[in-house]
């Protein structure tokens, strides 16, 4: 007889396959912590409420549809329009499908059963969302745990689940978000996996592009280079965020690659490009940043940035560590930019003086870097009792919390050369003197170089998920070799 096959998401052998059992892990934590909670009502069950179809504004047009990513979390549910139950005392996992109607055989696929589900996601029940209050009540369930929060990143709240008739039972709206975003925070073993295998596909995408790009080529089509590398290489149907495929002085705009500037640029001889861009498979997100130049060698100004904003990203890499504070980490990383500013001749006078005057800010206005996992900027940055800074750079920090292990964050430092922010400190007597204005005025219109790594909090340190070059010897290396391979095509 053959073994029964272990419930699991897998987009064909060359790619990773994720076994339901991470998220029957992600529900065993999230009942574990509530039934810690001595608030905790009994007879308590959690409901979530999964993502729905939506359409293009108006149209019939169907968005490509990816899950919400609490319900992912707990259930790794790929289709829309599903509910889940969680029962806390017992542990016990339910689904509830969508009833479709019979016109889906015609036009969508064939209709399957419930039951169906029920062994694809590996839970210990499955009943069409119709039946949600029924089955409840033969659960004996008092109180319905709904997730209702703010997402400290974004301001935007979560999705609370509702369902005809949920006013029959009793429902408590303030519990669960802490809880579940807690667990979220800190990664399992198995989901760790899940983000190191897209941060290698995607640092793999990330080497095609370096080994591809040439001046006069347009950054949209590195950007689809990428993308197709994620897709057919590693099952990454969707990207984490939109691609920042920014040369030249457009890689002095932090969240280029928007509708307004949507990678259109032509890349010219010369330029430094800051590629920002990251796969997602099984919901879980990659962010990684690499930065060349577009003709393959480094100019001596361009080594100057690159090198001040590497040594900025290992000198965090190195400090991290359980115990740590996360505004620690970035006031670290913009010392060791201004100190090195002022090495090349860009800045002069007290680094110390102008951290406190906050120079950091001039170069890098973004936050150092920022929690991931199922959300690119995920969730639990800001818990009750941690503070947002007010002061510049420091504000714009996604997260204030001191480190631990199974955290995983981004370290992304930058220098970026934004005409406004450099005209509004020439113009501040408390800044401008820092400032060496005929150097400065040799990286006007430079653009910028961030480079970021995705990086899990070990025990004792902390370890980089991704794999690309970094330094200027290697990425030579890389493009010249890529270049070669071209010339003999």
């Amino acid at each position: 007889m053959a073994a029964k096959a272990v419930p699991a998401f897998c987009l064909g052998e060359h790619t990773l396959s994720v076994p339901m059992s991470l998220h029957a892990t992600n529900r065993q934590r999230l009942c574990e912590r509530l039934k810690a909670n001595p608030h905790l009502p009994p007879g308590s069950v959690v409901l979530l409420q999964g993502g729905s179809q939506q359409m293009r504004d108006s149209s019939d047009h169907e968005p490509l549809f990816r899950q919400e990513s609490y319900f992912h979390w707990a259930f790794g549910v790929t289709e829309s329009d599903f509910y889940g139950a969680i029962l806390v005392d017992s542990g016990k996992s339910i689904i509830f499908p969508p009833k479709l109607p019979e016109a889906y055989a015609v036009w969508m696929g064939t209709i399957l059963p419930k039951e169906y589900y029920k062994e694809k996601y590996g839970v210990d029940e499955a009943h069409f969302s119709e039946d949600i209050p029924s089955v409840l009540q033969s659960h004996k369930v008092k109180v319905i745990l709904t997730l209702r929060g703010l997402n400290s990143d974004s301001g935007n709240y979560t999705k609370e689940a509702t369902f005809p008739g949920i006013e029959k039972f009793n429902v408590n709206n303030y519990l669960l978000h802490p809880e579940i975003t807690e667990c979220r925070v800190f990664k399992t073993p198995e989901e760790l996996k899940v983000m190191k295998y897209v941060a290698m596909v995607s640092s793999r995408a990330h080497i095609e592009v370096m080994k591809n790009v040439k001046p006069d080529m347009y950054e949209y089509q590195l950007e689809s280079l990428f993308h197709h590398y994620c897709y057919s290489q590693g099952g990454c149907r969707f990207l984490s965020y939109t691609c920042i495929a920014a040369s030249g002085c457009n890689a002095a705009i932090l969240h280029y690659g928007h509708s307004g500037a949507p990678n259109y640029k032509q890349i010219r001889d010369g330029d430094i490009c800051s590629f920002d861009m990251g796969a997602e498979y099984n919901c879980y997100s990659s962010d990684i940043t690499c930065a060349f130049p577009a003709n393959g060698k480094f100019t001596p100004d361009q080594k100057i940035v690159y090198n001040a904003v590497l040594k900025a990203n290992r000198a965090v890499l190195n400090a991290c560590r359980p115990g740590v504070a996360w505004p620690d980490m970035h006031l670290l990383a913009e010392r060791t930019i201004l100190e090195e500013l002022r090495r090349h001749g860009l800045l002069q006078g007290d680094v110390d003086a102008m951290l406190e005057r906050r120079m950091g800010a001039v170069f890098m206005p973004h936050g150092l870097g920022h929690l991931i996992g199922i959300d690119t900027h995920d969730v639990g940055g800001y818990p009750e009792g941690v503070e947002r800074s007010t002061l510049p750079g420091l504000r714009s920090l996604r997260t204030a919390r001191v480190l631990q292990e199974n955290m995983v964050v981004t370290i992304e430092p930058g220098i970026y050369f934004i005409d406004v922010l450099l005209d509004e400190a020439l113009s501040d007597p408390q800044r401008a003197p820092f400032i060496v204005p005929e150097v400065l005025q040799r990286f006007r219109g430079f653009g910028g170089v961030r480079i970021e790594d995705d990086v899990v909090i070990t025990a004792d340190g902390a370890e980089i998920l991704n794999e690309v070059p970094r330094t200027v010897e290697a990425i030579e290396e890389v493009m010249a070799e890529g270049r070669q391979v071209s010339a003999g095509a």
